[in-house]
């Protein structure tokens, strides 16, 4: 089966290219965002709008409600059906999105904390002990020193699946979200990456936080403010601007934070897509005649 998958940092023109190349090429939409699956969620996670759509379908946005968790087993099984389904009606699956370990995990087989038991339970009450004294805060700060690739996708009040990351960390040498043995790829997948110099790309997130404040933002980020240990409260966009509602920050101040923020997780993006996946890249923002390179590369690998 065939699969293309757009990926870079936000703001970079994802969805407006994802929309283009699924009326050239009979697509149909995944995104493969962790903040989008969410109901209600629609400004802080730059979420497509209907109109934006063009009548394209799209999947797996808006399938969770703001209080339920959401994996990246989750989505690896959710996306691999709407990769079939989509393939049984003769069309192209486009999957959208800048969170690595879902785009990663759903083109290779990699089996998501698939890791044995330990033979003993002793590093497992030991960091139990940890929690118990020091707070699952203090657990997550430990895993992110250790395994700051789980650390990035486990919720810090999820003790138990902290506990187990930490546990196969030490008694593997290895993440619990990467596999000793490289995966297979399960897809004949064309990866196609958006990025822009720096300063522009920097430049495009603030002004897209600023456009967010003007869309109602701080409305979406007040009603999360009211269950901040929720998974969903934890993106970002949301949990900065807790401080200015509870009084201890100005809004100036919070929304500065969103940025800094939204601008580290950009340059997190991009070095996992360089790392990690081989991707053709290109620079839409300031070169968009490059959509013809584009098109004529995806024709290319279509006719292969």
């Amino acid at each position: 089966m065939k699969v293309i998958a757009i990926v870079g940092p936000t703001a970079v023109g994802k969805t407006s290219l994802s929309i283009e190349l699924a009326k050239r090429f009979n697509g149909e939409i995944i995104s493969g965002d962790s903040m989008q699956v969410y109901r209600g969620l629609d400004i802080g996670t730059a979420k497509v709008t209907s109109e934006e759509m063009e009548g394209i379908p799209h999947h797996l946005i808006n399938v969770r409600n703001e209080d339920e968790s959401y994996s990246a087993a989750d989505f690896q099984t959710a996306a691999r059906q709407a990769i079939q389904e989509i393939t049984q009606r003769g069309k192209l699956p486009i999957v959208v999105g800048g969170t690595g370990l879902y785009v990663q995990s759903l083109l290779w087989d990699y089996k998501l904390g698939s890791e044995g038991e330990p033979e003993d339970d002793s590093l497992r009450k030991k960091y139990e002990a940890f929690a118990e004294k020091n707070g699952n805060q203090a657990l997550w700060e430990k895993l992110r020193t250790t395994d700051p690739l789980a650390a990035e996708k486990i919720h810090y009040n999820n003790r138990k699946k902290m506990i187990r990351a930490l546990e196969v960390f030490q008694l593997t040498g290895h993440s619990i979200l990467e596999p000793k043995e490289q995966p297979k790829k399960l897809y004949d997948s064309f990866l196609i990456g958006l990025n822009t110099e720096r300063a522009v790309l920097y430049q495009r997130i603030n002004q897209r936080v600023d456009l967010m404040v003007q869309q109602g933002l701080l409305k979406e980020a007040e009603k999360l403010a009211k269950t901040p240990d929720v998974q969903a409260a934890q993106g970002i966009g949301y949990k900065e601007l807790f401080p200015y509602f509870s009084g201890d920050s100005s809004l100036a101040a919070a929304l500065e934070e969103v940025k800094l923020h939204s601008r580290r997780y950009a340059k997190r993006q991009l070095t996992w897509f360089r790392n990690r996946m081989s991707v053709h890249w290109y620079d839409l923002v300031q070169q968009p005649e490059e959509i013809l390179e584009i098109e004529a590369a995806v024709t290319e690998w279509l006719n292969t």
